[in-house]
Order: structure tokens, then sequence, then C-alpha cells
């Protein structure tokens, strides 16, 4: 009964599901994504995040550096089929200092898993990357996890994604106690348990044993008194829990829940179940021509991220495209429309993580790798028909600033082009004072973390060591004027006035009264926070 096959999709865009998992650092989102690959069949085995020397490396983690620290620093593209249709996970940076490349991740998903530490709740993490769902109109599943750990009430998780997030929580199973006593979760839909047993290591499919609700106590699996308890949280979960309704998530109303533990596998393979049957397939994207819908002939798609180096054997540069409508054959004629330039692309690639293949075709939803010679930035279009330009990307405001300083002269070849590659994946902005005697790169970042991540790849990847000094400011605009009057803003220590790469024209502040103060003092000059790739 609980393993009937879904119908088979109807074509080849309602098949594809693309979505990113988000979550506040720590909260179990890269264990999730490791166990979805698990039980979809593209790996044999999961690695835990920080794997013992003996164990495996978790694959979405694929940077030196995410390796030995045990967080996710990058987004990672991962497609692979289970149950005839054809996932596309975008494992998104967890940690706090990276959401700029989440933000850039999650406008190519039509829909968002959000993992949620079921002793913790909602996190300051997890209601930031929410906001940004909102604002991009996706809906959300829930996967409320580590139940395998003491865990806060269910009744109060749900009270507080209703009232923090505004949303309807709508549970599809429930838990079967916490901690050592997790052993299963009861499916609403099925009106039955699954109980699991856990697997060395946890990485293999847990596996799982179906009992209708009535048979627990006469099989001697659960007590009379908890199974009084079960049944009595089933029947206030049937009468205040909520009914489930399709359009309501997608129209992001309501949000379906899942608890269950990814460590131990508990509970993975019901949300993916439940995941392919109810997410949405590709939606329509705005552009300056309307909306594009995946059905139209023409293909379109756009670069919302450029990653190099992630092969070392490679030691290229690859720009990550969704496909947003038509057919993608290799080969294709396609206008790069910021260039105006016709490209035919011989060398798509399927990505994994850091491995790639060759494909021949691919559909809406699906995620391109592109071989990038400097030519694709990120928010590009590609299109076979009439040109037309897809929304631009915003970009986050920067809260730290530091120099950068090459240590060896000989190497400032390296340096340039290392610095240049890392701004083009939107690793870190440069800035460069005009008044500087010395002509020293500024990084602009949104998390310092992001200061760590440039030197270490500068080192790794292009054999550059640096040296960092921060600077006292912390605020950053864009200066929108006449030349003029831009250079007529005071040069002195506590504002920087400088030049971005594409040359338009930065004021760093010390404090939030400068900024003021120079805004109102120069009511011809436009200071603007946002700037769009």
């Amino acid at each position: 009964m609980q393993n009937e096959p879904f119908l088979e999709p109807t074509s080849p865009i309602a098949a594809r599901r693309t979505f990113a998992v988000i979550s506040h650092p720590d909260a179990g989102k890269t264990t999730l994504t490791e166990k979805l690959l698990l039980y979809g069949n593209a790996i044999e085995l999961a690695g835990n995040v920080r794997a013992r020397k003996n164990q495996r490396a978790t694959t979405s983690d694929w940077m030196e550096m995410e390796r030995e620290r045990g967080i996710s620093i990058t987004s990672t593209v991962l497609q692979f089929p289970y149950r005839g249709h054809i996932i596309n996970l975008l494992d998104t940076p967890g940690h706090q200092d990276f959401s700029e490349d989440t933000y850039r991740t999650l406008s190519a998903v039509d829909c968002a898993v959000m993992v949620i530490d079921g002793a913790k709740g909602i996190e300051p993490q997890t209601l930031k990357l929410f906001e940004v769902c909102r604002k991009r109109g996706i809906p959300i599943f829930t996967f409320i996890n580590k139940m395998d750990r003491p865990s806060r009430d269910p009744l109060d998780l749900l009270d507080e994604i209703r009232n923090v997030l505004g949303m309807e929580p709508v549970p599809m199973n429930w838990p079967i106690g916490d901690g050592p006593q997790f052993v299963g979760v009861y499916d609403r839909a099925e009106n039955g348990v699954y109980l699991y047993e856990r697997t060395e290591r946890n990485e293999k499919i847990a596996p799982e044993v179906f009992v209708h609700l009535d048979d627990l106590v006469t099989r001697g699996i659960l007590s009379e008194e908890k199974y009084l308890h079960l049944k009595e949280s089933v029947e206030l979960l049937d009468e205040a829990g909520g009914t489930f309704n399709h359009e309501a998530v997608l129209k992001e109303k309501q949000t379906p829940i899942f608890f269950g533990s990814a460590l131990t596998n508990f509970g993975v393979r019901m949300f993916l179940d439940s995941f392919i049957e109810f997410a949405p397939p590709p939606q329509p994207y705005p552009s300056d021509a309307g909306l594009v819908s995946p059905e139209d002939a023409d293909f379109t798609g756009f670069i919302f991220k450029i990653q190099a180096n992630m092969n070392p054997k490679h030691r290229d540069s690859v720009a990550f495209l969704r496909i947003c409508s038509g057919k993608f054959q290799r080969g294709m004629d396609l206008l790069h429309t910021p260039s105006g330039k016709t490209l035919k692309l011989m060398r798509p690639y399927k990505a994994f993580a850091n491995e790639r293949e060759i494909i021949d075709e691919a559909h809406p939803g699906d995620v391109l790798g592109l071989p990038n010679n400097g030519l694709f930035s990120i928010g590009d279009t590609l299109c076979s028909g009439k040109a037309l330009q897809f929304a631009p990307i915003p970009r986050f405001q920067p809260e730290h600033f530091a120099l950068l300083r090459n240590v060896d002269v000989s190497k400032q070849k390296q340096f340039a082009k290392g610095l240049g590659q890392l701004e083009s994946e939107g690793a870190v902005q440069v800035l460069y004072n005009v008044n500087a005697f010395k002509r020293e790169p500024i990084l602009a970042v949104v998390g310092q973390l992001q200061f760590d991540v440039v030197q270490a790849r500068l080192e790794s990847e292009y054999n550059v060591k640096t040296e960092l000094e921060r600077l006292t400011h912390t605020n950053l605009r864009w200066v929108i004027g006449e030349d003029k009057d831009v250079e007529n803003l005071a040069n002195r220590s506590d504002i920087i006035l400088a030049r971005d790469s594409r040359n338009a024209w930065a004021v760093l502040f010390q404090s939030p009264f400068l900024l003021k103060y120079y805004t109102e003092k120069n009511p011809d000059l436009k200071f603007v926070e946002i700037t769009e790739l």
C-alpha cells in the first residue's frame, strides 16, 4: 500500500523538481541533502558532515575548506532521478556569512525545503532565509530534524511556525518519542506507523516496517500508555492540526511539516515521496518581455552562479545556468543577451557536486554547467528566440571591509587573476580607493568568514599568499551622479571614495552618522544601498 508507484509525469517539464535546502547552521541541512541522495540511489553510502578518516566525506561539501570545517560555504548542484521524476537539488551554504550565495541560489529554484532543529525551533538564519523565500514567492516544505535527540514538544514547534512565519503548519506525520525513544513516525494519510532500525554508521537506507495504528499494542511494539498517548495526539491533530491543501501550499499559505532524523535516516523516504508528489514543477519567470512560461518553445535561461576550480584536474570556471523554457540541445545557437554574441555551446555539463558529465539535452528546471572563459557573469540571460533579459539578481549590502595585499610581488599576475575570478563568482566585491597612493584592493563582504575563504582559495588554487588589514568602515553606498560632484566628496580618513570593478562610484563610511551627514549635504547625489548583478 505504502509503496505504490506514482503515476508517470506527462512530460519532461512535469517530471522536474528543482529546489534548495535552507536552514540555520548545524540544523542538519547538509546531512539531509546527503540522505536524499542516498534514498535517490545517487550515492551508495552516506558520509557524515564531519567524517572520520575511515568514513566517507559528504558529497555536497566538495571544497577542501568545507570538509575541514564541517560547514557548507558554497552552493552545490546535484541531479538524480527518483520514481519517474528528475530531482534538481541545489544545496546552499548553511553558514550565515554566505547568505548572498544562498540568495542567488534561491533565484533559480521553484520551492525550498526548510530544515529546523527539533530542539531549537526557528533560529535567526532560518527566519532570514524564510523572508528571502517569501520575497521570491516560492512554496516551503518543512523538515523538523534531529528527533533522535531530545526535542521540544511538537505542538510547541507547530505554534512557533504559525506565529513567527505566519504560515499554517500541516503535519504530514507525527513523531513517536524523541531522543533514544524515537522509534518512528505516524503517517496521517495511511493511519499507521513506520518503525525504523538504525544501520551501521547510518550510511545505508534504514529498514522500515509499516504497522497499522490499532496493531501497535497487540504486536507488543508500544505499551498501552504510550499507545493511548499517541492516539490522543493523532485525534488532536485531526481536530486542530489542519487539513493539507495543495493549493494553499503552492500559494505559501501552508507549509507541510515532516518530522524525522536525517542522521539516522528516519522519515527521509516518506518526506522524499511526499515532496515529489506535491512540490511544484518548473514555474514561469519574469523578464523584460513579460512572464516566460516553461512551456514556451524558445529556449531561455539565466546564469545564477559561477564557480572556479571545482575540480583540480580542470582548473577552469563553470557558469551555472537555470533553464526557464524550451528544450536545450547541445550545439544549438544561443544569444548571450548582455554582449549580443551568438554562442554555440558544445560542452554543457550535467553537474553533480564537483563531478561533471557532458549532456546532449536538458529541460526547464534543469541546471547546466557551462565552461566560462570570462564572458559569463551572474544574472546573464541566454535565449534562442527574441532577445530578452530576466529580472536582475540583487546583491546584498556588504558589512565588512578589508585591504588585501599580495605578499609576493612576483605573483601579481596570479593575484589579479584569482581575485577577479572570485569576484565574478560573487564570493566578494572588490573596490579601489581612488585617492590612495598605492592601488590595493578593498574587499567588501557580507560575512567575515568570506575573508578566510578568499585567502584560502587564493593560496590553494593560485599559490598566492596574502595579508589582510581590516578597515573600521561599516557602511557602503554606491553613488549615482555627475563625476565632478562625486569627486568633490571629502578626502578624509573616515570616508573612502572608491570605484568598483565595473567602474561605478562607491563610498565607505565609518559610521551611520557620516552616511546621514553626507547624504543630506549632497542632495544632487543618489546614495544607493543595493546594486543589481
